[in-house]
């Protein structure tokens, strides 16, 4: 890790040198255990400030949409899901390719925060390293380790992309070799066997938390309407209670506004101070575009996302003529 973090250090010194780029976002070390944060650097002298280690778990792409930036040279450093979500928003045409310089990195999957803390509760972690195999924790009565391998976000675990499909430049050079989980797989596998009252409580119980924050919303670099439709009241498409009727509705409608769009980098997931993991709903989507469409979101910067395109041979055997 620290080789792959000397060289993205290099890589962006080479930008500001060749005067390509007002800024890089990327990560900066956290001002607590187990966290980074974001970092916005403007000047060669500032770039080893810039990190990487398996932490990093921000997608930046919600950076790059922000006023601020329009019109900027920004280079950006991405993971494999980062980057897929960032050729979906290029495809979709929320900024220009040639404003941005995509920095690839070689993800080896990042740690949960919220599991490792988790496990360690009620007791405070107040230091944390992370090295090869091992996390070593430290905090005011007790020391520890945990294996690496345990902690991993389950968006890691299911992922079969973890180098960026589309960058300007891969940092060292080699992708690294994943190994995805079946896990995920085996869960889409339970709940299609379920019956349609079955998945219904399903997502009943999973939603009964949601406080309705929308951190979900704003954590998803997919999510950037400058109006959601649950903010509209003309008209009001949506209540805006804790009923179970409203928040069921606002999450399938998100649902199928990312559908065939989604990379499942997680963020909702990291987002949600109620710990609901929404991905299952997700994948399944994920699953149904890829099997009826063939389509993966953001592997190129060329083809369109599937539900923003039709072409006459898609499949129709859902449409059926009445009785």
């Amino acid at each position: 890790m620290e080789s792959l973090e000397s060289a993205m250090r290099e890589e962006v010194r080479k930008l500001f040198d060749e005067d390509k780029v007002d800024i890089v976002i990327g990560y900066k070390k956290g001002t607590m255990p187990l966290r980074t944060a974001p970092a916005f650097i403007t000047k060669k002298e500032d770039v080893d400030k810039l990190i990487w280690n398996s932490l990093c778990d921000h997608n930046l792409v919600n950076y790059l949409l922000k006023p601020e930036h329009k019109g900027k040279r920004v280079g950006i450093i991405v993971k494999g899901c980062d980057a897929r979500s960032l050729a979906v928003c290029i495809n979709e045409g929320q900024f220009e390719r040639e404003k941005v310089v995509i920095i690839g990195m070689p993800c080896p999957g990042i740690l949960d925060r919220k599991a490792i803390e988790a496990k360690t509760a009620p007791r405070e972690i107040t230091e944390a390293k992370v090295e090869d195999d091992i996390i070593t924790l430290k905090g005011l009565d007790f020391t520890g380790s945990l294996p690496k391998i345990d902690y991993f976000q389950t968006s890691c675990q299911a992922c079969t992309i973890n180098n960026p499909p589309v960058c300007d430049v891969l940092v060292g050079g080699q992708p690294i070799e994943c190994t995805p989980s079946e896990e995920w797989a085996k869960m889409l596998k339970v709940f299609d066997a379920r019956t349609a009252d079955e998945k219904w409580e399903y997502f009943e119980d999973l939603l009964k938390e949601c406080i309705r924050c929308y951190a979900c919303r704003q954590a998803c670099p997919l999510c950037y309407c400058k109006e959601c439709f649950v903010d509209q009241i003309q008209p009001q498409w949506v209540g805006k209670t804790n009923h179970m009727s409203d928040v069921t509705f606002y999450h399938l409608i998100r649902a199928f506004h990312v559908a065939g769009r989604c990379v499942n980098c997680g963020g909702c997931t990291r987002a949600c101070p109620m710990g609901i993991d929404l991905r299952l709903l997700s994948k399944k989507l994920e699953k149904i575009v890829k099997d009826r469409y063939g389509a993966v979101a953001g592997l190129d910067i060329e083809t369109p996302p599937a539900m923003g395109t039709y072409t006459t041979e898609d499949p129709e055997e859902f449409i059926t003529e009445p009785e």
